[in-house]
């Protein structure tokens, strides 16, 4: 009787290489149908109007049979908002990937930029989604629920930097960390909807830039300094400022982020 093969360990375990650029070309492949989904469902809903489409018809507008709708969207009202997944998925990346000495708010407000980049990649979609989401009461529960899993994200993600346990009076950390997500994520959205109900227009970077130091100033010296530190690492803060008559001498490890040294002296300033 023949003895089957035996396969050596190296010819057995597969390179992750390929498998990776397999996962990556089905990921923009359902990606490029899930658009293609949402631009039929929001053609139809703007000539037919949304009570009046049905799902059939936006997978026939589409060209794809009706279960092939029902893998990428569990409804119609779904639909017309084809990357969030995707974009929380990029906005989790951020926050996972951040730098040591990032302060934790700075991390956040990078991470909700995503947001951002995912309307203003096309203007005349988020338009229009705008549009159907003020006039359809569905539309606009379905966007709520969208804008709540971005704010339990951040907010998941700062109250990781504190301890939630230590509850003892003037300790407002945790308070702090779930006002400082709602604040992020409000300022984003007022700044996206300015910017949509300007048809698109205007440098919205410099506009959300602009309402971020609004936040950062408000709640960024009340959260801390940065990350935990671990066990072995100095506890000293990242920045600290003493008077010798009327000169300041700063000193600021080498790691400090230098929005927080400048805050710290300006305070320090602001005192004398």
């Amino acid at each position: 009787m023949s003895q089957p093969a035996k396969t050596s360990p190296r010819a057995s375990s597969a390179p992750d290489a390929p498998e990776s650029a397999a996962g990556t070309r089905a990921a923009a492949q359902r990606l490029k149908m899930r658009r293609e989904l949402a631009a039929a469902a929001m053609e139809l809903f703007a000539t037919k109007g949304y009570e009046a489409t049905t799902v059939d018809e936006i997978a026939a507008t589409a060209g794809v049979a009706r279960r092939t709708f029902f893998r990428h969207f569990r409804s119609k009202e779904e639909a017309i908002f084809p990357d969030h997944d995707d974009t929380l998925i990029r906005a989790e990346a951020v926050l996972d990937v951040a730098p040591a000495h990032e302060h934790p708010l700075d991390t956040v407000c990078r991470g909700i930029k995503e947001v951002m980049k995912m309307y203003a990649a096309s203007p005349a979609v988020s338009v229009e989604r705008y549009r159907l989401t003020r006039e359809v009461p569905a539309l606009r529960e379905r966007e709520i629920a969208s804008v709540a899993r971005y704010e339990r994200l951040f907010t998941r993600y700062l109250l990781a930097h504190f301890d939630e346990t230590d509850h003892h009076d003037g300790n407002d950390d945790p308070l702090l960390a779930e006002v400082a997500a709602s604040a992020v994520v409000t300022a984003h959205n007022h700044v996206l909807r300015r910017w949509l109900r300007a048809g698109g227009q205007g440098d919205v970077e410099a506009q959300l830039d602009h309402a971020f130091s609004i936040v950062r100033k408000t709640f960024g010296t009340g959260i801390g300094a940065g990350r935990t530190l671990s066990p072995t690492a100095p506890s000293a803060p990242p920045a600290a400022v003493r008077a010798e008559g009327e000169v300041l001498v700063a000193v600021a490890r080498t790691d400090a982020p230098l929005d927080e040294v400048m805050r710290t002296i300006e305070e320090a300033l602001r005192a004398r």
